[in-house]
């Protein structure tokens, strides 16, 4: 991990699209500006985290859930 000092108003850049600049700093919280692509997602961490498990979730399936599934499409009426 490479870890930096900076001061408000001083930034970091990350590839060429990248740049993080130290906005405001209050006791021990920092607000950082962040400029990128606008399709490039940013997230805090704890929501990247929490994206990903429901991710996972969502990808984790059984047979049942399949064939409980397929019955309800099923189970309609057909003209």
């Amino acid at each position: 991990m490479l870890v930096l000092t900076r001061k408000i108003g001083e930034a970091v850049t990350i590839g060429d699209q990248i740049r993080i600049m130290v906005v405001e700093v209050k006791g021990n919280q920092v607000r950082l500006g962040i400029e990128a692509p606008q399709d490039m997602r940013i997230y805090r961490e704890e929501i990247y985290l929490q994206v990903q498990e429901e991710n996972r979730h969502a990808a984790d399936w059984n047979l049942t859930d399949l064939e409980n599934a397929v019955s309800l499409l099923g189970s309609g009426d057909k003209e």
